[in-house]
């Protein structure tokens, strides 16, 4: 077992004086361009095979006066983007006169972010080498910037992992929550309909409704009219009725009871037949 770490050990060794003689026959803007290449070609290693649909390119819009060094960027099925990221490589020689912090970057680096519309900012940088905190692994430095990492190279690739289960994860979740709230909004379009017939069907009954009373209020005129003329028809009838049992009731005889001379005049006359 021992051995085996001592193995190791002199593998990192042999590793570590490897970069260092590299990084000693490059020039400063020569190490921050081969890192960006080292990043681009882990990331093509796997792109087939982990991020097939993903966008990985370099930032090549300087509209705004600035670039990041790369942005991935990858959207589902039906074309939604759900995870985005602004990168920024940055490296320098161990023999730079002017030695820069991550920090220094920070300011600049969420400026891209935002002009680009990306939702994450990632710088992988191999600064400070001897800072403890960035060695360690991934650092979160949203408390400064939000939504805003640092790592060194060798999280390149895990990084993009990381945050692009994580949005998978919340991309379920909102597709999830969406489907829930298209099932409210059928129901509350559902209930809307409901209520828009209920207005209308309702508003058509009242309209019917006043419309038959006042029909039923003309048919009882009519008909009040029709018994008022139906009585006065059985009125007449009744005095026709009687005026002609009173015709055939009349007689001569009834007719002269106060006019003595005129009926002795009858009496001649029916004597001279």
């Amino acid at each position: 077992m021992q051995l085996k770490y001592k193995n190791e050990l002199a593998a990192k060794d042999e590793q570590i004086a490897f970069y260092k003689d590299f990084k000693a026959r490059q020039s400063t803007k020569m190490v921050g361009e081969s890192l960006e290449q080292h990043c681009l070609t882990q990331f093509n290693q796997i792109r087939m095979t982990a991020f097939p649909s993903a966008y990985f390119e370099k930032d090549n819009d300087i509209k705004s006066g600035s670039k990041g060094d790369f942005i991935f960027r990858e959207a589902d099925a039906d074309g939604t983007e759900f995870i985005s990221i602004m990168f920024e490589m940055k490296n320098e020689s161990d023999t730079t006169a002017s030695k820069h912090k991550n920090e220094d970057f920070f300011k600049e680096l969420d400026k891209d972010r935002k002009e680009k519309n990306c939702e994450y900012a990632v710088l992988v940088s191999s600064l400070e080498n001897d800072n403890e905190l960035y060695n360690g692994g991934i650092v979160d430095v949203s408390y400064r910037y939000e939504k805003m990492y640092v790592i060194r190279p060798q999280f390149f690739i895990p990084m993009i992992t990381l945050l692009r289960n994580a949005a998978l994860n919340s991309l379920k979740y909102q597709q999830e929550l969406a489907f829930v709230r298209n099932q409210q909004l059928d129901i509350l379009h559902f209930e809307e309909n409901l209520g828009e017939f209920k207005d209308k069907f309702g508003r058509n009954y009242r309209l019917a409704s006043e419309k038959f009373q006042k029909a039923i209020e003309e048919i009882d005129k009519s008909i009040a009219q029709l018994e008022k003329v139906k009585k006065e028809l059985l009125s007449s009838e009744n005095n026709l009725r009687l005026a002609n049992d009173k015709a055939e009731e009349l007689t001569i005889k009834k007719l002269t009871k106060n006019a003595p001379s005129v009926r002795e005049m009858f009496d001649e006359l029916k004597k001279s037949e």
